[in-house]
């Protein structure tokens, strides 16, 4: 039968059938134009290279630490007051020499003093109750085992009488400037590790290097998770864990 005799219904579906058909040439065609351009990007992308942050740690200890200690006294004249704060940092200064401090490594601040004025309902009446006087002891020590243990001890002198406060010894290590080089290569090693693995899994290589940034150190206790953009330097503890990052970019093959 020819197409001068075909119902007005195969005529409607035949134009359906050759739109479907257009529809779905231009479609794959969308696709594979697509793909193309996905498959350029990439290229491009590798052609730019791969960034990936390396990471190295270490675990240090700290072999310096400062300790400073303030001796305060409130007394109703302020003569006395200097006095006692006097008595209680020789006091003080008796009780680290004990303990295995050397003399030459005290280092004491002025003696600072300030009057303590009473106030009723906010206003000043112009009388004094007291004055307080204060004076900083520093000590500087490379055992940090010894002032460790003097200042878990420092109770003792407390319960005569003697009015010292303190955060406790601040330990540093001073072999960062060896440490930083050493802890820099490894986390470029790092790097090149997971940018080998993540090329790898797309049948890629890597070339030189483009760039390289570094982050800042971290000095933490052994435990923390601390990561401060800045960098932190954890004084607390004796022990301590060291970490740095870099953020390298290689070429891609």
């Amino acid at each position: 039968m020819s197409q001068l005799n075909e119902s007005p219904i195969i005529t409607i579906e035949r134009r359906k059938a050759v739109t479907i058909i257009i529809s779905s040439v231009i479609v794959s065609l969308a696709l594979a134009g697509g793909l193309m351009k996905v498959g350029t990007g990439f290229a491009a992308r590798s052609a730019n290279g791969i960034t990936v942050t390396g990471s190295a740690k270490v675990s240090a200890t700290a072999d310096n630490a400062v300790w400073v200690l303030n001796v305060q006294a409130s007394t109703p004249k302020v003569a006395a007051a200097i006095s006692k704060v006097g008595s209680d940092v020789d006091a003080l200064k008796a009780y680290l020499i004990a303990g295995g401090v050397p003399a030459d490594a005290f280092t004491l601040g002025a003696v600072s003093t300030y009057a303590n004025p009473e106030y009723i309902n906010g206003n000043a009446t112009g009388r004094i109750l007291s004055h307080n006087a204060s004076r900083d002891v520093t000590v500087r020590s490379t055992d940090v085992q010894m002032l460790s243990k003097l200042s878990q001890g420092i109770g003792a002198l407390l319960q005569t009488g003697v009015n010292v406060n303190t955060g406790g010894p601040q330990y540093y290590v001073s072999t960062l400037p060896k440490l930083r080089p050493q802890l820099l290569e490894e986390a470029m090693k790092d790097a090149q590790i997971r940018a080998i693995a993540l090329t790898k899994a797309v049948n890629g290589t890597i070339g030189a290097v483009v760039s390289v940034t570094t982050g800042p150190f971290q000095v933490t206790t052994p435990d923390s998770t601390m990561n401060e953009a800045g960098g932190a330097y954890d004084t607390s503890t004796i022990e301590k864990t060291v970490t740095c990052t870099v953020s390298v970019t290689f070429k891609t093959n």
